[in-house]
């Protein structure tokens, strides 16, 4: 089944992943949040397993273009697209940090403009809404 993501981050204008369509392995048209997010884990790493791991003399093909800097501003974050790390995603692993950290209150999730507090809560697929995951940051300082 296909479904709408978008990815955000708070205090910024736009989001850090544009709407993609995610084809999840599921075939009924409700489903836990629980289990949608185990599904939306699974299609990622299944995605990022099967890239490409070898190692090349030069790296041609990523070389920055001219905006390249435009969108290390907006994004404060470098990288060519080249993977380093040779090891493979663990999606049972994976999974548990994914749960983990919605437990933990490091993401949230919204389903058009609901937002879903639950693990349990049931998601009706039918209406296909956008699933928007936002990425909850904490403020750094102490409390002296």
């Amino acid at each position: 089944m296909e479904i709408k993501v978008s990815v955000k981050q708070l205090g910024r204008k736009h989001p850090v992943l544009s709407e993609q369509i995610l084809d999840i392995a599921h075939y009924e048209n409700n489903i836990s949040l629980e289990n949608l997010l185990k599904q939306i884990v699974q299609q990622q790493v299944e995605t990022f397993n099967a890239k490409s791991f070898e190692l090349e003399d030069e790296d041609v093909s990523k070389i920055p273009q001219e905006n390249y800097l435009n969108i290390l501003t907006d994004t404060g974050k470098a990288g060519f697209g080249s993977i380093y790390n040779e090891k493979r995603a663990d999606l049972e692993k994976a999974q548990e940090n994914a749960l983990q950290a919605f437990k933990d209150g490091m993401f949230t999730v919204f389903y058009d403009d609901e937002q879903l507090e639950n693990l349990t809560q049931i998601i009706d697929l039918n209406s296909q809404h956008t699933f928007t995951f936002i990425r909850l940051t904490f403020l750094a300082g102490s409390y002296w």
